[in-house]
C-alpha cells in the first residue's frame, strides 16, 4: 500500500495539472460541475454561477472552473452515449431544468436499479407534464436526451385533459391507461392544490377571512351547517365574540346571532360587523 503522504502528494500534483485543461460537463442549477480523471472525481464551482446546461469548462484554479462556451449537439450526444437509454414520463419541474419523472416500464426499471421510484432528470430542454422522454441513466440521475418521438401522443393528451377536468387519480380511466401512467398522474395531482382534500376548506376559509377583515373583524373558526350555509365564529375589532350563520353562495346572513328584528338577511358578513359594533345606537 502506498504511503499516505506519497498518495496525497500525487493527488496534489494531479490536481495542479488540471489547471488550464478543458472538459465537457453538464451544469445543473447550483453552479457546480464534476470531472472524473484517473478514477478520482473533482468538483468545481463554475463561473458564471447562473449557467445551467452543457458546457465546455476550463479549470482555472483548484476547485474553480470557467465556462468557455456552451457545448454543441454532437459533443453532448457523444458524452451521453456512455450511458444506457431509458424511457420515462415527465411529471413536474423541481427547479430550473430539473424535473421529476417516472419510468414507462416498472418491470424494466426494477431490473436496472432493483427498485421502482420517481427519477430525477436534469437539463430538460423541452417537454411538459406527461411528455414521454428519452434519458440517459448514469446510475443515480437521468440526463435528458430528447422527447420520445416514437411514443403514442394520445396518452399525453388524455392525461392533460383529465388533469384540466380535475379527475381524481382513482377515477382515471381511458383506453390504453397503464399503471405507470396512473402513477405519474398521481404525482402531478399531488402538486396541485385543487386535488388536495383540504383545498376547498382552505378556499372557503380565505373567503371568510377576507370578508371579515374588510369589515374589521377576525375569523376564529367555521364549520359546515348543511349545504347552504356555514356557522362562523368570529370577533369584532374589540375582541367581542359572535357566532353567525352565513350563506355560502353570497355570504349574506342567515342568522346573525343577535336580535336584528328579522332583518338578518338584509346584511352580509362584512356589513354585519358594523351593525353589531353600533347596535347600541339602534337600527335605522
Amino acid at each position: 500500500m502506498k504511503n499516505i503522504r506519497h498518495l496525497l502528494k500525487e493527488l496534489a500534483i494531479q490536481e495542479a495539472d488540471l489547471q488550464g485543461k478543458q472538459f465537457l460537463a453538464p451544469a445543473v442549477q447550483g453552479g457546480r460541475v464534476r470531472l472524473r480523471m484517473a478514477g478520482i472525481i473533482y468538483t468545481f464551482e463554475i463561473e458564471p454561477r447562473g449557467f445551467e446546461g452543457w458546457g465546455i469548462f476550463e479549470a482555472i484554479a483548484p476547485g474553480k472552473a470557467q465556462l468557455v462556451e456552451p457545448a454543441d449537439f454532437m459533443q453532448i450526444a457523444e458524452y451521453l452515449e456512455q450511458f444506457p437509454q431509458a424511457r420515462l414520463w415527465l411529471a413536474y419541474p423541481l427547479r430550473g431544468q430539473t424535473w421529476l419523472a417516472y419510468p414507462m416500464n416498472e418491470s424494466d426499471w426494477i431490473q436496472r436499479t432493483g427498485t421502482v421510484k420517481p427519477v430525477v432528470v436534469h437539463l430538460v430542454e423541452e417537454g411538459g407534464k406527461f411528455d414521454p422522454v428519452v434519458v440517459r441513466w448514469d446510475g443515480k440521475n437521468g440526463w435528458f436526451e430528447e422527447c420520445d418521438r416514437r411514443a403514442d401522443p394520445l396518452p399525453t393528451e388524455q392525461l392533460r385533459t383529465e388533469l384540466k377536468r380535475l379527475t381524481q387519480p382513482k377515477d382515471l380511466s381511458f383506453k390504453g391507461l397503464t399503471p405507470e401512467m396512473r402513477t405519474v398522474y398521481e404525482q402531478v395531482c399531488g402538486k396541485i392544490a385543487e386535488f388536495n382534500p383540504n383545498w376547498q376548506h382552505y378556499q372557503d376559509e380565505k373567503r371568510l377571512q377576507s370578508a371579515l377583515k374588510m369589515g374589521g373583524g377576525e375569523l376564529q373558526s367555521f364549520q359546515e351547517s348543511g349545504d347552504e350555509y356555514w356557522t362562523v365564529n368570529w370577533t369584532t375589532r374589540t375582541g367581542e365574540q359572535h357566532t353567525s350563520a352565513i350563506f355560502k353562495q353570497d355570504l349574506t346572513v342567515f342568522s346573525s346571532g343577535i336580535c336584528l328584528s328579522g332583518r338578518d338577511r338584509d346584511f352580509d358578513l362584512q356589513s354585519l360587523i358594523g351593525v353589531i359594533e353600533n347596535q347600541d345606537e339602534g337600527l335605522e
